[in-house]
């Protein structure tokens, strides 16, 4: 594998959600497959939680976002409210 240095890479903030995640998931593939050097292992785990800090930054917003339907007493929806989101 070519080693490529984390400056190559677009910047973290400017990555659409399944951007980050599908570089998250090279990287977790590149660290179990055991065949980068040390240095290159901890800047790779160094990005790699930038983009899970980047993915869960742009889940939390989606879920505000989203919203869940009221119903009425008698099953008929009647207006929206937002959605529970555990922390």
């Amino acid at each position: 594998m070519a080693r490529e240095k984390s400056e190559d890479k677009p910047d973290v903030a400017s990555l659409s959600f399944e951007q980050a995640l599908g570089e998250l998931e090279n990287i977790v593939g590149a660290l179990e497959g055991g065949q980068t050097a040390l240095d290159q292992s901890i800047e790779l785990y160094a990005r790699g939680e930038e983009l899970k800090k980047r993915c869960e930054a742009l889940l939390k917003a989606a879920e505000a976002r989203i919203e869940k339907i009221k119903l009425s007493a008698d099953g008929k929806p009647k207006g929206v409210e937002p959605l529970d989101v555990d922390e």
